[in-house]
């Protein structure tokens, strides 16, 4: 299976970096060719500019700038979003991925009653990140981030696409023990892919 990791972390000494490699590591011992996009280091641009949205619709011209995520995500069996959660949702620069890449006739196409999904070629979606807050907390808020993504997102792909969460809670206050346990856990599930 091909497999598009999306990494968005600012540091190259984060602990999502750490949950990076062990998700390329676990999917590499199960056979799978991971392909990595790692957002922060391609320095990718997440502002669609007023010139990108006059053309959003426009299905012959609002690839430019962005053929080779396009293709990527195209080729792709399979999707798994390395991040952490901040302000309950994603970080900007991976919301903006979103806006910039899952356009019209890439990811969806406006139908006459409906959004049509594009991306069927995605079966899989797994999310592996890390919350400040505790488990109970998301739950009273309603989880957005799992909503944006297993509601909307999911959508778009394959029918029956299968969506997955890995998530450590408490991230600043757990210790050492406890993130390297989730971060073999990670690595694991993934192997077994």
């Amino acid at each position: 299976m091909r497999v598009l990791v999306v990494h968005c972390h600012p540091r190259e000494d984060s602990f999502c970096a750490g949950l990076r490699d062990a998700v390329l590591a676990g999917l590499g011992r199960a056979g799978h060719e991971a392909d990595l996009l790692d957002l922060y280091a391609e320095r990718f641009e997440p502002a669609l500019s007023a010139e990108e949205r006059g053309r959003y619709h426009d299905e012959s011209e609002n690839l430019r700038g962005i053929e080779d995520h396009v293709a990527r995500l195209k080729a792709a069996d399979a999707l798994v979003l390395v991040h952490p959660t901040w302000w309950y949702g994603m970080p900007a620069m991976l919301k903006g991925w979103f806006d910039r890449v899952w356009v019209p006739g890439v990811a969806f196409r406006l139908g006459p009653g409906a959004i049509e999904p594009m991306l069927t070629n995605i079966r899989r979606i797994a999310v592996v990140t890390t919350y400040g807050s505790p488990r109970w907390l998301l739950w009273i808020i309603g989880h957005p981030d799992r909503k944006l993504i297993g509601r909307a997102l999911r959508r778009l792909c394959a029918r029956g696409c299968r969506l997955e969460w890995h998530a450590q809670h408490r991230m600043d206050q757990v210790g050492r023990a406890k993130l390297t346990a989730f971060r073999d856990r990670v690595e694991a599930a993934f192997a077994r892919w």
